[in-house]
């Protein structure tokens, strides 16, 4: 197989089904304590149920965490990277970081990490490690952030001095495949100080405890046994598995059970629980079974290496019970075949993202594009979660709290989950988010269409959407209210794939019917076109907290729900009239969501979200004493009205003949409704604009957007406008004074765990909606219409040019500036400067809103990952940040 084929021929063995190269990958969290799923407590408070300190030695009900992990698509197997320095208190199996209410500014991973590479399948996998050779200051990261307010900035690792004269190691793990269940686990060490050093490496393999609950039928215990030089694993469902190191890896066994001893004072614990290997390297005890027997086991290397010295560990996994596995068992590890096989896997990836990458694309970008990828690889996670049996318990573990179900997701016992999905990140959000995942699977989509069909589908299936028709929204509140984006990323995944899936395209549809019907029966109180929506996922972005306003207070119709329903509406007259193309019974249904989103628009426009003298929309608080208060805000919430727009052909009404005459017959009737359809001559071909945002009032929409001084920062739309930094928004409601102002970075308030903040950052996703938007505008408009950008400077740009000044502001967030740094790792020199680390790229969930700064999470490469999306767009590199809302009018 040619190098430049290879991994788009695995692709297609893996999508046909004949070759099940997904079966292995990094679907092993960073973080399982302190989720929801391993939350037994009365209180609801996860964070405290299961520590980070029980984290070795309690086993996880649901599924399991570690670094560099990989497991099967089951995750009964697993197989990651344990490391100590010599002085740390623990053995380094997992990533640390401070809980929600521990961090000043909410859950915050203390730890330096990278995705430097990933293929689609897996075939190749490259992450990185910095592991400081002093102690790991646990206690000073805790104690020093408890003592910072809101209004002080998060203490970093870097900050403890730690990697000061360079005193630390540079671990990356390789992973590649031989084959699909033939695993080869790269080890590479290198000792960045300035004196010898010694590190212990362990490689460990062990089996999630799924024998422990005490359910009838359970899969036997596996064993693990120690035969002929490797460990073998052997297990009645999965078959046999072989692990095998190089050089002179020393096995230590323990079993994956609680030590009930050190977690509750039990007097009867098991003799190796989960924590043996990490007590026996620690303090020496015995605590690894001599008998070489368990159900987790660890190769032990220790190294000893001089300054600048690098060492390679190899690590192969195989698997199965045919003479074919059997065989590479036996092989064991040769180490110029294996060597190949790695350097074969690397060239192959570089390849396929040599092919990928835009040819005017710089050298950063590149990079930037290849680790946004890999990061969002890398975030694919093993999800399990049975809420009826979380919420009743298991049979041999004590009953949960009575009134558990009044905690959270008490009405989604049907929710039944045990699936690999593209989570926002794995340490900070290892759990999936409904209108993430919409992002993630558009930027996925480049390379791995497939499974980004897949992930979508799999979020309408009967196990996760709701019998009422609501999709989950997030682990920690199912029933909370994303916005409706599932069928714009099923519009442009279809087209990445090519437009051709029909199949898919109906598949969603159907379902998405739904969950349309289930908003507007429960999210629009007065039955008239403007909806409430309540979170929306934009956390503390308003005066008041959205989702808790008492109905007794008032009601708060919301720009932006209103916004995003028709947004919604558009995308499903998008498809319906796709679909129509083929099937001409979707005519009709189209027909519905054109006259739907005519009269969402009509009153959005009309009755009060629209304010004239501001140009600008915002939400509206109906009091139970009658009086209107408009939230004069000037954010995101009133920006989201312009991503609603859609451009189709004359061509389609001469296709469709019914849906023709009824739109005309609509209109006629109702002319008040004209404002939001737009016609215009291109090409000598009549073009129809849809949009809730008539062009006049986007071009005074716009002057806010563009106002550096306003909503418009070097590196994107701010969340909120610096206009309120001296003129903060107040409102009274029930008694209590709400105030906004504009908080470039981190937020002051404790809302939403208070590491969440859109007042003022710079945010992927709505950025990403709102390029798009401009396209949609660009696509219809004569080069004559232009929006001055920025505001004040003179210079006029058409909205596609805008579109990509946008763009290139968000991708500048990556790439070095004339001082040499990454804005978005400005903050400290070593990250955008020091060889060993200027090259690794981090994925902020935000950005400062004036320095570009990256705040919040650093790995959520879930909807940050769109830069790459951005890279393959920007300007002439590609149409499919326009396409999705363009409708083509041919058929299938």
């Amino acid at each position: 197989m040619a190098i430049d084929d290879a991994e788009k021929q695995r692709l297609t063995e893996a999508n046909d089904g004949s070759v099940a190269w997904r079966d292995w990958g990094p679907y092993v969290a960073e973080r399982a304590w302190g989720s929801v799923r391993e939350d037994y407590s009365a209180d609801g408070d996860a964070w405290a149920s299961f520590p980070h300190d029980h984290a070795r030695s309690r086993t996880y009900r649901w599924n399991e965490d570690g670094m560099a992990g990989f497991s099967d698509l089951d995750q009964k197997w697993c197989l990651a990277l344990a490391l100590y320095n010599g002085v740390d208190p623990i053995l380094k199996e997992r990533m640390f970081g401070l809980a929600g209410p521990e961090g000043n500014h909410g859950e915050d991973a203390k730890e330096y990490w990278w995705y430097l590479d990933g293929t689609p399948t897996h075939s190749f996998n490259t992450w990185r490690y910095h592991y400081p050779q002093a102690p790991f200051p646990y206690n000073d990261l805790v104690e020093t952030n408890a003592d910072r307010s809101k209004l002080e900035p998060e203490y970093e690792l870097v900050d403890t001095g730690i990697f000061d004269e360079s005193r630390y190691w540079v671990v990356t793990v390789d992973y590649a495949k031989r084959g699909p269940h033939d695993l080869l686990m790269q080890i590479t060490v290198e000792n960045a100080g300035p004196d010898a050093a010694t590190i212990d490496v362990l490689p460990t393999l062990w089996y999630r405890n799924t024998w422990g609950w005490g359910y009838p039928g359970e899969d036997p215990k596996p064993e693990l046994t120690y035969e002929d030089g490797r460990v073998v694993g052997r297990q009645q469902s999965t078959g046999t598995l072989y692990l095998q190191g190089d050089g002179s890896g020393h096995p230590l066994f323990c079993d994956n059970e609680t030590n009930t001893a050190r977690i509750y004072g039990e007097a009867e614990s098991p003799a190796y629980p989960k924590d043996g290997i990490n007590d026996c390297i620690v303090s020496g005890a015995a605590t690894v079974n001599p008998a070489q027997t368990g159900t987790k086991a660890a190769l032990h290397y220790s190294l000893t290496l001089e300054p600048g010295e690098v060492k390679v560990i190899r690590v192969r996994l195989t698997g199965g019970e045919d003479a074919e596995f059997e065989a590479a068992a036996d092989e064991g590890i040769d180490v110029s075949s294996y060597d190949a096989v790695v350097d074969r896997r690397r060239r192959e990836s570089d390849a396929f993202y040599a092919e990928l990458t835009p040819k005017g694309a710089s050298a950063d970008e590149a990079r930037v594009l290849r680790q946004a990828f890999a990061g969002l690889l890398w975030s694919k996670q093993f999800f399990h979660f049975n809420v009826q049996k979380w919420l009743d318990g298991d049979p041999a573990s004590p009953p949960p709290p009575a009134d558990r179900a009044a905690v959270r997701n008490g009405s989604w016992r049907h929710l039944d989950a045990h699936d690999v999905i593209l989570m926002p990140d794995p340490w900070e959000y290892p759990w999936f988010a409904a209108w993430d995942l919409a992002f993630h699977c558009v930027t996925l989509a480049h390379i791995d269409p497939e499974f980004a069909k897949a992930q979508l589908i799999l979020m309408l299936r009967e196990w996760y959407m709701h019998p009422s028709g609501q999709l989950p929204a997030y682990e920690w509140n199912f029933s909370d209210v994303n916005p409706p984006t599932h069928a714009w990323a099923a519009l442009h995944v279809f087209l990445l794939d090519g437009g051709s899936d029909y199949s898919f395209l109906a598949r969603v549809f159907h379902k998405l019917l739904m969950n349309f019907t289930w908003w507007t029966n429960n999210k629009d109180h007065g039955a008239n076109n403007l909806f409430e929506g309540g979170f929306m996922g934009l956390d503390n972005i308003a005066p008041l907290d959205r989702s808790k306003l008492p109905p007794e207070v008032g009601i708060l119709e919301q720009a932006d729900s209103t916004a995003w329903m028709a947004m919604y509406a558009l995308d499903l007259l998008n498809i319906a009239l796709r679909l129509a193309g083929n099937d001409r019974s979707y005519e009709d249904v189209a027909t519905k969501f054109i006259e739907h989103f005519l009269q969402i628009a009509n009153s959005a426009n009309a009755t009060g979200l629209w304010d004239e003298e501001d140009a600008f929309f915002y939400d509206v608080l109906h009091l139970a004493d009658g009086r209107d208060v408009p939230l004069k805000v000037r954010s995101l919430v009133g920006l989201v009205p312009v991503v609603a727009s859609l451009v189709f052909d004359n061509k389609e009404f001469v296709a469709l003949p019914e849906f023709r005459d009824r739109v005309v017959w609509f209109l006629e009737n109702h002319p008040e409704m004209r404002q939001s359809l737009h016609e215009h001559d291109q090409n000598g071909s009549r073009v129809f604009l849809l949009a809730l945002v008539s062009p006049d009032r986007l071009k005074r929409i716009l002057q806010k957007a563009f106002n550096p001084k306003g909503m418009l920062s070097d590196h994107g739309i701010r969340g909120i406008s610096a206009y309120h930094k001296d003129h903060p928004f107040s409102v009274e409601v029930d008694g209590t004074e709400a105030v906004v102002d504009y908080e470039p970075a981190e937020s002051t308030s404790g809302l939403f765990g208070g590491n969440s903040n859109w007042r003022g950052p710079v945010w992927f996703p709505l950025n990403v909606l709102f390029v798009e938007a401009l396209r949609n505008y660009g696509a219809t408009g004569s080069p004559a219409t232009t929006v001055e950008f920025p505001l004040g400077s003179g210079i006029f740009l058409t909205f596609d040019q805008a579109a990509d000044e946008l763009s290139s502001r968000l991708i500048s967030l990556f790439t070095p500036g004339s001082d040499g740094r990454r804005p978005s790792d400005a903050r400290y020199e070593l990250l955008s400067t020091d060889p060993r680390w200027r090259d690794n790229v981090f994925f902020y969930e935000y950005f400062d809103g004036d320095t570009g700064q990256g705040l919040g999470a650093s790995h959520q490469t879930g909807w940050t990952a769109l830069v790459a999306h951005l890279i393959l767009t920007i300007g002439d590199r590609g149409d499919t940040g326009q396409a999705a809302n363009v409708v083509t009018p041919e058929g299938p």
